[in-house]
């Protein structure tokens, strides 16, 4: 398809029993989540302070036929080898025509929704030294992206330089910090080190707390966009990008095809009813212009979001393949992306399948052969 590699922006890992009782501070070993297995619900993550089990059923079922795709029942030695094994990784890469990914936790999203933040700190931190051993054999085509508990802005900048100085590329953010939200002033000197150390920050669906869904269950499918919708508008209308212009936020795997009218939409509501914003928030441009070029956003199997590259900035946008999630577009990402890319001209693609992730993570081309 292309002279140029082709890099998934939200790609995963199924964290495998040890990890959180292998690598986080002692002190916490005996309330570390851990993996049991059951006879009938198969492999499940136990999390202390969790009201239900995390199965793993759905989390490793990339390239499995629909009618084979269950949420309970699924043995972890089953799974996608390469979830745990950096050793088997490259080869489902080169079976589904991908030369790097950003890779993103599993349960760790899950974790994001915790609300013992002490509990989260330690958590995070040994997944991030987890990740680091993962990607460090294939460390430019297994792009780590770490996570911090936001227990307060001291916290979130202390463990902002933690994942830098560990090699890390960039940092998942849960939905939720604990202290007022994220269009508060007092997170100013937090997104200002992390332009410094120029760690792009993600909001992944799932990472913030469920909102109530009607009708089938279906419907809740439909609705996990919702989350990271609602953080955006967050940091643009707060004014967060107006105080920061240089801040760079990566919204993870909600797609991209609804960008253009939710654009449409700010600004009506700006134009319309920016009185309604506090002092202190104005803005000295459309909303629009502030998610434009602050914003990226990923997708995988979004044909609208091809077909509606025009209405967005195509320079922040991110195919991905979610491997090995049921969602994942593994193993058929190539043929999807020929008839999905048709409408694009070649420099769109090349921005959208490669370049604005390479620009972003700063990612060594020359590397990935």
């Amino acid at each position: 398809m292309s002279r140029y590699p082709i890099i998934s922006a939200d790609s995963h890992i199924t964290e495998p029993g040890n990890v959180y009782l292998d690598y986080i501070d002692p002190k916490w070993r005996d309330k570390a989540p851990h993996m049991i297995e059951d006879d009938k619900a198969g492999s499940l993550y136990i999390v202390p302070g969790m009201n239900k089990p995390i199965p793993m059923g759905l989390v490793a079922a990339a390239g499995v036929p629909p009618e084979e795709i269950t949420v309970l029942g699924k043995k972890f030695e089953d799974m996608h080898r390469s979830g745990w094994d950096a050793s088997a990784r490259l080869a489902d890469q080169e079976r589904d025509g991908v030369d790097a990914e950003v890779i993103y936790p599993t349960v760790g999203m899950v974790l994001c929704n915790h609300s013992d933040f002490d509990f989260k700190k330690a958590c995070f931190e040994a997944y991030n030294r987890w990740i680091v051993d993962y990607c460090s054999t294939h460390s430019e085509r297994l792009l780590g992206v770490g996570q911090v508990s936001m227990r307060s802005v001291a916290d979130g900048i202390q463990e902002l330089e933690a994942v830098a100085s560990q090699g890390l590329r960039g940092v998942m953010m849960p939905g939720l910090p604990a202290v007022e939200d994220y269009d508060s002033p007092i997170y100013d000197p937090f997104w200002q080190r992390a332009i410094e150390l120029q760690l792009p920050l993600s909001f992944h669906i799932l990472t913030m707390p469920d909102t109530r869904t009607r009708g089938p269950k279906m419907n809740g499918f439909l609705s996990i966009v919702r989350g990271c919708q609602d953080i955006m508008g967050t940091l643009v209308l707060g004014g967060v990008f107006e105080r920061n212009p240089e801040l760079k936020v990566v919204c993870v795997e909600a797609d991209a095809g609804w960008v253009p009218h939710y654009m449409y939409r700010m600004d009506h509501a700006y134009k319309r009813h920016r009185n309604w914003l506090p002092p202190g928030q104005e803005l000295s441009k459309l909303p629009s212009e502030y998610f434009r070029e602050n914003i990226y956003v990923t997708f995988q199997d979004d044909w609208v979001a091809f077909q509606v590259a025009n209405l967005m900035n195509h320079e922040r946008l991110m195919w991905a393949n979610d491997f090995p999630h049921s969602d994942s577009t593994w193993p058929w990402s190539q043929q999807m992306l020929a008839e999905h890319r048709g409408q694009l001209t070649d420099e769109q693609a090349e921005r959208i399948l490669s370049g604005n992730v390479v620009d972003l993570y700063r990612i060594d081309v020359a590397k990935l052969h």
